[in-house]
C-alpha cells in the first residue's frame, strides 16, 4: 500500500486498486497542538461543526510525511505511516500469531513478579506471551490482602460478577459451584451462561498444601483446528447451532445462547464455549440433533483427552492468567483433609490486556 498526490488530491494504492483519500478524512486528522490534546490525543475540535466544504488548497508528498493546507486556513502535517495503518485496520493484538500447543508443551517461560512490573518491559513480553499461548503464569505474587485485585487492576479493571469482585476456590460446606469443593473438574470454560462471557481469568495461588489438585488447560484453539481438519460436519454444526448455557442459585438466574465454537466476521476461530453440566440443546430436527450429539461427544473426547491436556502445580504466590475464550480449564482431584488448597480468582475483558499491550509497545517503541 503507498500513498499518491495528484492536482491537489491524496490517493491510496493498494494491490493495483487506487482510490482517493476524502478531504474531510485528512481534515479530521489534523494534529497540531490547537487541534489535540496531547496527552489523551482528544480533539480539541468538533469536526461536525466544521460547515465549509473542505478541499485540499496545497499538498506536499515527501518520503514520511504528507503536509498539507485546506481551503479554511487550516495545515496539518501527518506521517504517512500513521494514515496507511488507518487503513489496514492495524490492531498490534491482532497481529499475534497464536501458538497451537497440545500436551508435548513441556517448557513456557514463567515472569517472575516485581514493583515495577506493570509498567516495564516484562509486562509486555508477558503480554504478547499470553496472546500467544492463551495464557501466563507469573510468580512470587504476593498473598497478602487480596493482591489479585491490585493486580488485575494494574493491568486493567476487575470485571465484578454475582461471585464478587474476585472470588475463593477452596472446598467449603453447601457449594454454588463445583469449584468449592475437592472434586476433580473437567476441562470447561468459565461462565458460558454470560452475555458477555468474561474474557481472562486470573487464579492466584495462596495455599497449596494437598499432593491432588493439578491444574490443568486445554487449548480450545488447536482442539478446533483439529475437528475442522478431520471431522469439518461436526466443526461446521458446532459453528452454527445455538445453545442455552444456563446458571442458576438461590439468588441470580443467568442463561445466554450461543455456539460451542464461535467464528469472527471473516470466519476465523472467536470462543469456545464448553461446560457439560450447564448446557441445553435446543429441540431441533431429529437429524440434526443426532450430528449435533455426535459432534459435542467427539470435541468432549478431545478436549478430555491427554493428547491436548497439560497439568502442572500452582505453588503459593503464583497467579495463572488465562485466555476464558480460548482456553479450557480444570484441575484434578484432591484430598481436603491432607491440607490447606486456597486460590484466589477474578475476571479482566480484553481491553483491559490490549489496551495495556499497546500502551507499553508504544512506550518502549516496540
Amino acid at each position: 500500500m503507498k500513498i499518491e498526490q495528484k492536482d491537489k488530491k491524496v490517493f491510496f494504492e493498494n494491490q493495483g486498486l487506487k482510490k482517493e483519500i476524502h478531504p474531510f478524512w485528512l481534515r479530521e486528522r489534523v494534529n497540531g497542538e490547537s487541534f489535540v490534546d496531547k496527552k489523551t490525543q482528544q480533539r480539541l475540535f468538533d469536526p461536525t461543526e466544521i460547515k465549509e466544504s473542505i478541499e485540499i488548497d496545497s499538498l506536499n508528498l515527501s518520503n514520511n510525511f504528507l503536509e498539507v493546507t485546506f481551503n479554511d486556513g487550516t495545515y496539518t502535517k501527518l506521517a504517512i505511516e500513521n494514515i496507511l495503518k488507518e487503513f489496514s485496520n492495524t490492531n498490534e493484538v491482532k497481529y499475534i500469531d497464536k501458538i497451537e500447543w497440545d500436551s508435548s508443551l513441556r517448557i513456557f517461560k514463567n515472569f517472575e513478579f516485581r514493583d515495577d512490573l506493570f509498567e516495564g518491559k516484562e509486562m509486555y513480553k508477558a503480554l504478547v506471551n499470553f496472546y500467544q499461548y492463551g495464557f501466563v503464569i507469573f510468580k512470587k505474587v504476593p498473598t497478602k490482602n487480596n493482591f489479585i485485585v491490585k493486580f488485575a487492576n494494574s493491568i486493567g479493571s476487575v470485571r465484578r460478577t454475582n461471585f464478587g469482585e474476585f472470588f475463593n476456590v477452596k472446598s467449603k460446606p453447601n457449594p454454588n459451584d463445583l469449584a468449592y469443593t475437592s472434586l476433580s473438574l473437567a476441562p470447561h470454560t468459565d461462565n458460558p451462561y454470560r452475555n458477555p462471557v468474561p474474557c481472562i481469568q486470573m487464579l492466584h495461588c495462596i495455599e497449596n498444601e494437598v499432593t491432588g489438585g493439578l491444574s490443568t488447560l486445554v487449548d480450545g484453539f488447536t482442539v478446533t483446528q483439529k475437528l475442522k481438519k478431520d471431522f469439518p460436519d461436526f466443526y461446521e454444526i458446532l459453528t452454527k447451532i445455538k445453545v442455552r448455557f444456563q446458571f442458576i442459585d438461590q439468588k441470580v438466574v443467568l442463561e445466554d445462547w450461543a455456539e460451542m465454537i464461535q467464528l469472527d466476521e471473516s470466519g476465523n476461530f472467536k470462543q469456545v464455549r464448553f461446560s457439560p453440566r450447564l448446557d441445553f440443546v435446543p429441540l431441533i430436527d431429529k437429524e440434526k440433533l443426532d450430528l449435533y450429539y455426535h459432534a459435542r461427544k467427539k470435541i468432549s473426547e478431545l478436549y478430555n483427552s491427554n493428547e491436548y491436556k497439560i497439568k502442572f502445580k500452582l505453588s503459593p504466590g503464583d497467579l495463572l492468567m488465562m485466555d476464558n475464550y480460548r482456553l479450557l480449564h480444570g484441575r484434578t482431584s484432591y484430598e481436603a483433609n491432607e491440607g490447606k488448597r486456597f486460590l484466589q480468582g477474578c475476571y479482566i475483558d480484553y481491553d483491559s490486556t490490549e489496551g495495556k499491550l499497546k500502551f507499553l509497545k508504544r512506550k518502549f517503541n516496540f
